[in-house]
């Protein structure tokens, strides 16, 4: 039986049902896979369902701000996905005429859309046999197939495509692509129940005794230790509770969104030395003399490639000490809900 043919039937059985599964319309399929890079489904359908509800066709995610989109997407990490969104949205609409590009080659052109999405795209909206391959796939087939060649390469995105280009169900390439998506998730898993498997009689994994092993990754970088010490002043004015805010701008983690003015350092401080920076940078960046502050318990948050160590400052001011602005931007404090920080400030605030 072919490997087309036993994923189907194991589809009818244990296939997920899913609110992006089962439709053609390429904006929600896109928005769907966009969502679910570096994501489980389980967060990601809520994310889904809020984002169709806030920009229902791509023109009205094309004509939102920025700020809006990252607003959305807090909490979900990675936010270049949000800015590449956006700026893919705005893209269709001033260059494709509004028209979501409807071959592999087009789709791939959107920014933030690699070969797995593309695929996932033009299969599942327009029924084109390009095979998705993405890290449960990987494993999967790399089992069936004892395949060693390490994942994540040029060279094993082209031998994995060129075996399964030859599998797939050119007349329903979008069920063999969920079938086989949702194999690797839900049966072929990082530990397998192999007794379970329909595979389990063809499998040169189990067979060699190398499901262990495979597939074969590259060893990735341990991640950077950074070190994050937030200014969160607090004053009042005209009745009102003011604070200060910076936008991350560079290229660095977070672009796009807000913070309290950060101290960040090569190395953690101990609390001698925290005063000291920390009576440096007020002075600095907002003439402040010393003051009184209070600090936060310690918040770990980690990255793909970061792990941020950070301490929260907290300051009352007199009403008369309103901090000067430069790139600092003044809000009342009740507005900090509206606008987008990133998940480690989200559980600060969750936190006070």
């Amino acid at each position: 039986m072919s490997l087309s043919r036993k994923l189907d039937i194991w589809y009818n059985d244990f296939g997920r049902t899913l609110p992006w599964r089962g439709i053609s319309d390429p904006y929600r399929i896109w928005l769907s896979e966009i969502i679910l890079q570096q994501t489980r489904i389980e967060q990601g359908r809520d994310y889904y369902h809020r984002f169709v509800e806030a920009f229902p066709t791509v023109a009205d995610l094309a004509a939102a701000s920025e700020e809006q989109v990252l607003k959305l997407w807090q909490g979900l990490g990675y936010y270049s996905r949000a800015r590449n969104l956006h700026a893919a949205a705005q893209y269709i609409m001033n260059e494709c005429g509004g028209m979501f590009p409807s071959d592999y080659e087009g789709i791939l052109k959107l920014k933030g859309v690699g070969r797995y999405t593309a695929a996932a795209i033009a299969s599942f909206a327009f029924r084109l046999p390009h095979p998705v391959i993405d890290g449960n796939v990987y494993r999967f087939v790399s089992r069936l197939c004892g395949i060693a060649t390490p994942i994540a390469t040029d060279a094993a995105y082209g031998e994995f495509e060129a075996l399964l280009l030859k599998q797939i169900d050119r007349e329903r390439p979008d069920r063999f692509n969920a079938a086989l998506m949702d194999f690797g998730s839900l049966q072929c898993k990082p530990v397998p129940d192999c007794t379970q498997c329909p595979f389990a009689d063809e499998c040169n994994a189990l067979e060699t005794g190398r499901v262990g092993m495979l597939p074969v990754k590259v060893s990735k970088a341990k991640p950077k230790d950074r070190w994050f010490y937030y200014f969160y002043l607090r004053w009042q004015a005209d009745g009102k509770e003011f604070t200060l805010v910076e936008q991350r701008e560079d290229k660095d983690i977070w672009r796009g969104l807000y913070q309290f003015p950060l101290l960040e350092t090569g190395n953690e401080l101990n609390e001698k030395q925290l005063h000291v920076e920390a009576a440096r940078f007020a002075e600095e960046n907002f003439h402040l003399s010393p003051f009184i502050f209070h600090l936060s318990h310690p918040f770990r948050h980690q990255l793909t490639h970061r792990t941020i160590h950070a301490i929260f400052l907290e300051a009352e001011l007199p009403s008369e000490t309103i901090p000067t602005t430069g790139k600092y931007r003044t809000i009342p404090t009740r507005e900090l809900k509206n606008i987008p920080v990133s998940r480690l400030i989200d559980r600060y605030l969750q936190a006070l």
